[in-house]
């Protein structure tokens, strides 16, 4: 938004900007290459061209794409200084991917109490350095200021996606924030109506996003114990065969789910993300962008899987068996990758299942009429996965 009686400024003087921003912020110069520059061009044309922004919600945008500015700096600043970073070898066990709202979340973190492996934690995923372990000080603040932040966010956030996005500190998190770094991220579509940027998006080349994430993987555990990777991400669903010739070794775990419940409820999430910042925001605009990139993620994965190699890389779990009896699917999943489970695990799988049960934050209901979504359309879009995956879909 300009300001009252202002010109309003060009795409690269908007960038420009930003950029001056993040330098200033950090007195660091160096971004590492521009292969992140195309993303940030689209997005913020994007931005400038069709969102509609309250103050808000203007703040919120640019003030993200400022900190993956900021981020990019401090970490071409730590390889600078310590280039035997690019020494580490990167292993990924497993992907997580799927559709959302299938239980992948609560899989994640039931996962995330094997401290035998790495996972992405919440309080370094926004704010990768110092690298985690140079600075136990650093750490503890970051963590601490984690904390401040989920109970600030579960005290102002709207009561339905208090049900619908459990948090923990120091728990898994999804790796946005690394995807923004080349800005090429899905969250950036909850946060504005950005059509453009979205198909964009949708068809751009993730290569280069995900090679430039596994630098930031091995600098975040450069100075850590565990070394091997568990990660999590419905958007990843979008882009298997970009992911796998930068981690051609990960397996994966897909989540299932009826897509009559999981598109609704996706779409639910979306809108509540963005009405605060967007009050004029359309619901069938919402509705649109999720049938199109969900039914795309599903179209490339099946595509993906008909390779029989591929395939043999994928362990799958439905909804309702998860939650009727979670471990016996982990216990399946144990077996199939040929780890250990120790009761101990199973014991803190079962604890952190205990505190966080399905609907300890309220049930939330939603309308797929709202978003333009009918049986039809999900019949139409949906169909060959449902063919494929049918049993699973309960």
């Amino acid at each position: 938004m300009s300001k009252a009686g202002g010109t309003p400024p060009s795409v690269a003087s908007r960038i420009d900007g930003l950029i001056a921003e993040a330098k200033n912020k950090t007195g660091l110069e160096e971004f590492g290459g521009d292969s992140w520059r195309e993303g940030l061009e689209v997005l913020v044309g994007s931005a400038m061209s069709e969102a509609t922004f309250n103050d808000m919600g203007e703040l919120g945008f640019y003030g993200t794409v400022v900190r993956a500015l900021v981020n990019r700096l401090k970490i071409e600043d730590w390889y600078r200084r310590h280039p035997e970073i690019d020494e580490q070898e990167v292993a990924i066990e497993f992907l997580g991917v799927g559709l959302p709202r299938t239980g992948s979340t609560a899989l994640s973190h039931m996962l995330g109490e094997d401290p035998a492996f790495r996972n992405l934690r919440t309080w370094e995923e926004g704010n990768p350095c110092p690298p985690p372990g140079v600075d136990p000080e650093a750490d503890q603040a970051r963590i601490n200021g984690a904390h401040s932040i989920v109970d600030l966010g579960r005290q102002h956030m709207a009561e339905r996606l208090r049900s619908m996005l459990p948090q923990s500190p120091t728990g898994p998190m999804e790796d946005h924030d690394l995807m923004a770094l080349e800005f090429k991220a899905q969250y950036f579509l909850t946060m504005g109506h950005i059509p453009t940027y979205a198909d964009w998006f949708t068809h751009c080349d993730m290569e280069p996003t995900y090679r430039y994430e596994k630098r930031v993987l091995k600098m975040l555990q450069w100075k850590t114990d565990e070394k091997v990777w568990r990660l999590k991400s419905p958007t990843h669903t979008l882009f298997l065969d970009a992911y796998t010739k930068v981690f051609p070794e990960a397996r994966f775990v897909q989540t299932h789910r009826d897509v009559s419940r999981v598109l609704p409820s996706v779409c639910d999430l979306y809108f509540t993300l963005l009405e605060g910042g967007n009050p004029d925001i359309d619901p069938i605009y919402v509705g649109e962008i999720n049938v199109e990139h969900w039914s795309i993620a599903m179209d490339r994965t099946l595509a993906f899987r008909q390779n029989p190699d591929n395939d043999a890389k994928f362990f799958d779990i439905g909804f309702t068996e998860f939650q009727a009896d979670p471990i016996h699917q982990i216990c399946r999943f144990y077996d199939w990758l040929g780890d250990e489970l120790t009761p101990a695990t199973v014991d803190r799988m079962l604890a952190w299942r205990a505190d966080n049960p399905k609907d300890k934050y309220g049930r939330h209901t939603y309308d797929g009429a709202q978003f333009g979504i009918t049986h039809e359309v999900l019949a139409q879009r949906f169909g060959a996965y449902h063919d494929r995956f049918g049993p699973l879909l309960g």
